[in-house]
């Protein structure tokens, strides 16, 4: 793990501990990682499991690709160094909300294994799933709704995940959704049901 630049830095302890968030939440502190392909389902079936548990009484936020572009990340492109960097950084905020007790459900295209390796090597043990949203290509560029895979093999869209960029699907997920034959309402439901089964929603 890199080293901050600036040297003349201390980690503040705070006096509520994550335990007691959590108490207090009713639920553990988890993120939910999504990746694949552009117009897989990530934001879709992040967003539907997002409603279903909010509509629970769980506390849940969603940070989404083009949404952290917008902001946070509004500085970076898509080449391999500011994907390493675009997807660092949200790694860092969604530990932030893991800590917090909070069920943050991350939905990036977040191509390469190192990177995704990385943001679960600075979490704690079972604070990190990820989720492949698995969907052959011609279907993703079936549906493509923003029109940015014709864009790509046409050559206006440089550097594009699936056409002119890479894309590493994951070795060890703890969940595979297979959106090209199932729907977003199955695809939610599985993850939902692997948050029962391991106790992230139940009362610490």
């Amino acid at each position: 793990m890199s080293q901050p630049k600036s040297q003349n830095i201390s980690k503040v302890q705070l006096l509520v501990t994550r335990a007691q968030r959590e108490a207090a939440l009713g639920q553990r502190g988890v993120t939910i990682w999504f990746t694949g392909l552009s117009a897989s389902g990530k934001s879709t079936i992040a967003i539907t499991v997002d409603q279903i548990l909010t509509g629970r009484g769980k506390h849940c936020y969603v940070l989404d690709g083009d949404n952290i572009r917008h902001g946070l990340n509004r500085d970076l492109g898509f080449s391999p160094e500011d994907r390493n960097e675009n997807i660092r950084r949200i790694g860092e905020v969604a530990k932030l909300f893991t800590q917090a007790g909070i069920i943050n459900l991350t939905a990036f295209i977040s191509p390469y294994i190192v990177d995704r390796d990385r943001n679960r090597e600075i979490q704690e043990p079972r604070d990190f799933i990820e989720v492949y949203v698995e969907c052959p290509l011609e279907v993703c560029e079936q549906r493509d709704p923003r029109g940015l895979y014709a864009k790509a093999r046409a050559g206006l869209v440089p550097e594009f995940t699936g056409i002119s960029a890479p894309y590493e699907a994951p070795l060890n997920p703890e969940i595979v959704l297979h959106t090209g034959s199932e729907s977003e309402e199955e695809s939610a439901g599985r993850v939902i049901e692997y948050l029962e089964k391991n106790g992230y929603l139940a009362g610490v």
